[in-house]
């Protein structure tokens, strides 16, 4: 990139009343970052969901000082960038309609052909959370995915330093910008988490570790990866923010099931409960559903039951996978006649009779 589309990008990224969404439309429209401020304002205008007020920032002085300040810091702090067009750009979140415009990045991140999956949780780890994270990392190590996480305390620093421990790559998704570390304890992991992949984040150095910048940087741990694992989680939290996210993205979730009113296994059995996500007990269920395992040694063999009964509606979605294949649960709601959370509960019966079963991108086939 040159540096004068750099400085178009930059002053884009941080033009007020002026999302990813919206820039994305300008620049498509226009052909580069740079054109769009070579192209006439009424012509702009024409943009659908561009407006007066939109552009009224796009033009200020200010904010193209502020630009060009951080272009200097980029430049003379070596910090690396991936910008949405870009082959280096993470591929999955290439895919969601308000990903960054640009990443700020430092370490030794390399996806190319890699496998990437989010951690997540409570801040308030418990020991149960713990063990499980550790002996979960462990046991996908020979698969060598990438572990992203939010590098906060509790789940996120529990499962990038089990990466590191296992040589995989893990990378940390920060909200505030690349001259300061939050929380200041995690210093010490920076290291070698930079030796074992890197951080990324869409903030720039002068943002700092904001509430709303934890809820935005969010969306980038969810739409990075192929699925996202909830370890622990209370009722309410960060990481279920996390969780709805990626399953708006039509990410996997999974969520590491817990007894029945711990305070921070709630927000998991919720998700469950509630069909947003799959129950992770191990390794094994996560690789066999997102199908990683190449060579079928691990995958369960699920054998459907002989003469098995079937409910009316139960019946119908099994003619229907039958006759069409691997459906989604919409297509399947819609050609059956039935409302959604009616196929929801039944799908889940059908599962533990043996004669369907889910797939990744929450599709379903008969056995």
């Amino acid at each position: 990139m040159t540096t004068d589309e750099l400085l178009a990008v930059l002053r884009l990224q941080g033009a007020p009343k002026i999302g990813d969404v919206t820039v994305k439309k300008l620049i498509a429209h226009c052909g580069s970052a740079q054109a769009v401020f070579e192209e006439k304002r009424q012509n702009l205008l024409k943009i659908d969901g561009i407006g007066t007020h939109a552009l009224k920032g796009l033009y200020d002085g200010e904010h193209k000082e502020s630009a060009i300040d951080e272009f200097e810091y980029i430049k003379r702090n070596d910090i690396g960038f991936s910008y949405f067009m870009d082959a280096d750009y993470p591929s999955y979140l290439r895919h969601c309609i308000d990903s960054p415009v640009l990443l700020y990045k430092r370490g030794n991140i390399n996806l190319e052909g890699r496998k990437l999956i989010s951690i997540v949780g409570t801040r308030k780890i418990t020991s149960y959370g713990t063990a499980f994270c550790e002996k979960f990392i462990e046991d996908i190590a020979p698969l060598n995915p990438i572990i992203v996480s939010g590098f906060a305390y509790g789940v996120d620093i529990t499962a990038q330093k089990a990466a590191v421990k296992h040589g995989l790559q893990t990378i940390g998704c920060l909200a505030h910008g690349l001259n300061q570390i939050y929380p200041k304890v995690h210093s010490k992991y920076l290291q070698d988490v930079e030796k074992n992949g890197g951080f990324y984040t869409e903030f720039r150095s002068s943002s700092n570790p904001d509430r709303e910048n934890f809820l935005k940087r969010n969306r980038i741990i969810a739409g990075m990866s192929e699925a996202t694992v909830v370890i622990e989680s209370a009722e309410k939290g960060g990481s279920l923010v996390t969780a709805d996210i990626a399953n708006s993205y039509n990410r996997d979730v999974f969520a590491v099931p817990g007894r029945a009113g711990d305070k921070y296994s709630s927000g998991c059995n919720n998700l469950i409960k509630q069909q947003k996500a799959h129950m992770l007990t191990s390794a094994a269920d996560l690789i066999y559903l997102l199908g990683w395992d190449i060579n079928k040694k691990e995958t369960p063999i699920i054998q459907k039951q002989l003469f098995v009964e079937l409910e009316p509606a139960e019946q119908s979605i099994y003619d229907y996978l039958q006759q069409n294949g691997k459906q989604l649960l919409d297509s399947i709601a819609l050609e059956c006649k039935l409302p959604i959370f009616k196929v929801s509960s039944t799908l889940l019966n059908m599962e533990m009779k043996g004669v369907i079963r889910p797939l990744p991108g929450k599709l379903f086939e008969s056995i």
